[in-house]
């Protein structure tokens, strides 16, 4: 039975009314409202309603037939909306408000700005000139690009004695193509481009070739997913390939950087493109975040979409509910290998490596841009955030992390999780959601049953970020089965329990690491996920690793405000726990403080841990054995560090750099703010450490080697201001791949 009744609507009208056709003001705030409670019926009867408030409920869209003719002021703050676009069947409204619905973004204003042309007031805030701007200037340019495109590409493409199929061919690949190339503005607005792209050239085709225009303003994600990508495509789009691929020095390699609009995705597995290598320096440098988030500029997001080049294969359709798993999937064909672009030739060389004296001798085999918002070839903002190599199926990775792994990684960043063979430098599949932020990946290996009760192990992808919500995605399947939603604020980092294969971390802005069990999936997918423990922090918890010789009993944190460590043994009573401990370390002056930024956390074996905090110029070796007591009593307990050595590091107070270790070669890597990668090999100090004798050496460890990296030209413009955001080797150390500030993703490989 609905919430909202006759009698509901009555007594919340200001002033309460005996009719419903004269209420004016309606106050339905804070009823934990959802969608279905909207009875259209109920509500065509409030034929003078001019102001409704429907904030802090449950909605997560309006139903497209309230019919509330006269309705001059919405507030839906606080809610779950989703999408914007059911607003237009409110034509009158003047004054809008959705903050606090962590779902919409800047597209959305747009959307709503170009829908509701007597719009005013938007969050409060006037924007009578920006919105006159978006449905004139805006669709001007926009109508102006479609109509080009047609001209170019697809007018003689249409006999003059035309079929009603040739016509409906022609219109598919159209509006596909145009929705792909056609770009304009900020890429944070791509979205929005797109969507108002499809709808001028939906009214551009019914006026030249008299079709029906398709009126449904629903975002086009639901095209992209459900349509099968034409395997052919016009010149322009075909210059548009995104992946930048450069070989070492002494071996060139071409490859065109990404294009504007093409969906290179589906098309970039198995394809190269060529760039000319030549000889320079490089120099870098980045702007630096607000302190309590990492540095981006992109928005929350909305959808799944896995995207692959190979033929044959799927791709995800639609979002999921929490716990549950959806079957639907559509084919994808290859598009044709994409023609050799004329322009856009980017060059590169690597610099001479220096300090350390010892040569690892590492040499970069790829430089690839696969992570383009909105497949912008000018991209070059978007952060690249997350990297984990994909493990072998045969190797029993789950009871041992310290083995040979697959040369497949997943890398995250900006609204797409790729998958690359570093070897060849091909992004074998890609995973898209539209306006999405993917801070974080993680694999696990799950034994599924796949038919007639045969069982087999398959390697599934847990991706996060901003939206708070995780994707499970079943590779081999190139199919997304499933979401958590997780938390409500974005999600910092995501990890699997080494011993427990669908126990996954999440760590969140809302200051909490919760940790899941996902569930195995039936072979309908079919899954069933729950929450199983709440770990509350003081702060933002942005790295956590949980300890090697006892991974089901105690996690650590890095967070903003501190290290802590929790005990996350299941057997206690305790579902919401605090922290057992705090760490101090030292702080500028040599005092013992609690108050630093941990932004880097990584165990490089049972007992050492690697950690970088708010102390400029260095990363710190600590013993976790000597530094917490597993049988001290109670909780919240201050301990110091012990700490084992020093890194030599850059002296910069930027945040957000993460390091990495390779326990099975003994070492430790971090990126900085000049593009550079500090590499430490520590397998002569490993076992004085273990000693219980081993004192902390006043003398920091210097890198032994330092890769610095090589100028990037594109369009012979030297790529500047680059950050290493990440650094991740195979577990043997064969590759090693470099995640940055400037959309790039470097693949170097040990000789």
């Amino acid at each position: 039975m609905s919430k909202i009744t006759t009698e509901l609507l009555l007594e919340r009208a200001v002033p309460r009314s005996t009719r419903l056709r004269k209420i004016e003001t309606l106050n339905l705030s804070k009823l934990q409202l959802k969608t279905g409670d909207l009875d259209p019926r109920l509500f065509s009867r409030l034929r003078h309603l001019q102001k409704l408030d429907l904030s802090d409920n449950l909605l997560d869209k309006f139903p497209n037939s309230l019919t509330l003719p006269d309705l001059r002021v919405l507030n839906c703050n606080n809610n779950k909306l989703e999408d914007v676009t059911a607003l237009k069947q409110f034509p009158l409204l003047e004054e809008l408000t959705y903050e606090n619905n962590v779902y919409l973004t800047l597209n959305d204003d747009y959307k709503v700005m170009f829908l509701l042309q007597n719009l005013r007031l938007l969050n409060g805030k006037d924007i009578t000139k920006l919105a006159n701007h978006v449905r004139r200037v805006n669709s001007r340019k926009l109508t102006s690009k479609v109509t080009a495109h047609w001209e170019k590409f697809f007018r003689d493409q249409l006999p003059e004695k035309h079929t009603a199929e040739q016509v409906k061919f022609i219109k598919k690949k159209f509006l596909k193509s145009v929705q792909t190339n056609v770009v304009y503005g900020p890429s944070s607005l791509s979205e929005f481009t797109r969507w108002r792209v499809k709808m001028i050239a939906e009214e551009f085709l019914a006026y030249t070739l008299g079709l029906e225009i398709n009126t449904d303003t629903e975002s086009e994600e639901d095209m992209d997913e459900n349509e099968e990508e034409s395997t052919e495509k016009p010149r322009e789009a075909a210059e548009d390939m995104g992946q930048v691929t450069v070989m070492p020095s002494k071996r060139k390699r071409s490859n065109s950087k990404q294009g504007s609009g093409n969906k290179r995705s589906k098309s970039q597995a198995n394809t190269k493109e060529e760039a000319v290598v030549t000889t320079r320096k490089s120099s870098p440098v980045q702007d630096d975040p607000a302190p309590d988030q990492p540095r981006t500029s992109n928005q929350p997001a909305r959808e799944a979409a896995p995207e692959q080049g190979a033929e044959g294969t799927r791709k995800n359709e639609e979002p999921l509910p929490k716990g549950q798993s959806n079957r639907r999937s559509s084919q994808l064909t290859g598009e044709q290998k994409s023609q050799e672009q004329d322009n856009g030739v980017i060059s590169l060389i690597p610099v001479k490596n220096s300090k350390g004296k010892e040569d690892v001798s590492a040499e970069p085999l790829h430089f690839l841009q696969c992570h383009s918002k909105g497949n912008s070839r000018e991209d070059f903002k978007t952060q690249l955030w997350s990297c984990v190599f994909e493990p072998l199926l045969d190797c029993g990775a789950r009871k041992d992390p310290i083995v040979s792994s697959s040369r497949t990684v997943a890398t995250c960043g900006g609204e797409s999780v790729c998958l690359i063979d570093c070897e060849t430098g091909t992004v074998l599949k890609k995973y898209k959601v539209a306006t999405e932020e993917f801070f974080s990946v993680a694999w696990t290996t799950l034994t599924m049953v796949i038919s007639d009760s045969c069982k087999k192990s398959h390697n599934i992808l847990a991706v996060a970020g901003r939206r708070g919500i995780v994707k499970l995605i079943h590779v081999a399947a190139d199919f997304c089965y499933g979401e958590i939603k997780a938390h409500k604020k974005p999600i910092a980092t995501v990890c699997f329990s080494p011993t427990r294969e669908t126990h996954l971390f999440t760590a969140s802005y809302d200051k909490r690491i919760a940790l899941w069990d996902i569930g195995i999936p039936d072979c309908d997918y079919n899954f069933k996920a729950s929450q199983l423990l709440v770990l509350e922090a003081l702060s933002i918890p942005l790295r956590i690793a949980l300890v090697p010789t006892c991974p089901d009993q105690y996690l650590l944190a890095g967070c903003e405000g501190s290290c802590f460590a929790w005990n996350i043994k299941l057997d206690k009573e305790q579902k919401s726990r605090p922290f057992e401990a705090v760490f101090q370390f030292p702080d500028e002056v040599g005092n013992m403080t609690t108050s630093h930024r941990v932004d880097g956390l990584a165990f490089l074996n049972d007992d050492v841990v690697v950690s970088k905090s708010s102390k400029p110029g260095c990363i710190y070796l600590w013993s976790w054995s000597r530094s917490f007591d597993t049988k001290g009593k109670g909780s919240q307990r201050t301990v110091s560090a012990v700490i084992l050595a020093e890194l030599e590091w850059s002296t910069t107070d930027l945040s957000y750099l993460m390091l990495s270790t390779c326990p099975a070669k003994d070492y430790v890597f971090c990126g900085d703010e000049r593009g550079s990668v500090w590499m430490y090999n520590l397998s002569n100090y490993t076992t004085a450490w273990s000693s219980a004798k081993g004192k902390h050496s006043d003398k920091r460890i210097p890198p032994t080697q330092i890769l610095k990296w090589p100028e990037l030209q594109v369009n012979g413009e030297q790529l500047n201001e680059v950050l290493i955001n990440n650094v991740v080797s195979d577990p043997t150390f064969t590759y090693l791949v470099v995640l940055t500030s400037v959309n790039i993703t470097a693949i170097w490989k040990k000789t």
